[in-house]
């Protein structure tokens, strides 16, 4: 909430400053997992929070992995998304693994999952889960076969991490041989640190989006920074943005 005040007294001041145009650089667009009635009286905050940076001046949104890709719909200006895979994809070729299978954490990422499993021709699995209340799971299952594979769980945000070390567990009693997650943005909250320490992954992947709040030996941080800064340049130039869609 301070950041997004901050954020909208910035976008004011450059406003009456008499600033052309005004591009708001979001790494992390927080509230991303409000975007629908999930209940019947619930606030959209996704939208909300829209409504806020248009209605301050902002004339242009650039992003990275929003947790629904309809939330771009939110906002009356133009909206760049960029896509995290074009830095998790050279790094995971750099590993080596010779079985890699991709796995979602729930049937929601599924789609998720598919299109980073294209990258490597990769088989893809999901972990179906049922859950009590938010970030507690009741029960979960594998669908798919995970024997001597080493697997790569892909998800947009990582919180509580309850759900990541379930799955790892899970899939490593299913006779896997190695288990890693990708996930952009380190939320992190409550005991996350500890959970992924005591986890069976081998290593959690992310970007900094979001910084840590403390180190961590399974917790591996990739930068955004050259991504944002080509998205920035380009924007600025009137040159493509979707070149730097591409995986080399």
């Amino acid at each position: 909430t301070d950041n997004l005040m901050e954020l909208l007294m910035m976008v004011d001041a450059a406003r009456r400053a008499s600033a052309h145009y005004i591009t708001a650089v979001i790494p992390y667009f927080g509230l991303a997992r409000q975007d629908r009635k999930d209940k019947p009286r619930v606030a959209i905050g996704s939208k909300l929070v829209a409504n806020l940076l248009v209605a301050a001046g902002i004339h242009r949104i650039m992003t990275m992995d929003l947790h629904a890709a309809q939330i771009q719909a939110f906002f009356d200006v133009p909206v760049d998304h960029l896509d995290a895979s074009i830095i998790f994809v050279p790094y995971i070729k750099s590993l080596g693994l010779e079985n890699l299978t991709i796995a979602s954490p729930d049937m929601g990422g599924s789609y998720r999952a598919r299109n980073f499993a294209k990258y490597f021709n990769a088989e893809v699995v999901i972990c179906d889960k049922r859950r009590k209340r938010a970030n507690e799971i009741e029960s979960m299952t594998v669908i798919g076969d995970v024997t001597d594979q080493d697997i790569v769980l892909i998800d947009d945000i990582v919180d509580t991490a309850g759900t990541l070390a379930k799955a790892a567990a899970l899939i490593m009693e299913r006779g896997a041989r190695s288990v890693r997650a990708v996930c952009t943005h380190p939320v992190l909250s409550g005991k996350a640190y500890e959970t992924i320490e005591n986890s069976a992954l081998t290593e959690l992947i992310v970007t900094d989006t979001i910084p840590l709040k403390q180190q961590s030996s399974k917790i591996r941080v990739l930068s955004t920074a050259e991504l944002f800064a080509k998205a920035i340049m380009n924007v600025n130039e009137h040159g493509s943005i979707s070149q730097l869609f591409k995986v080399e």
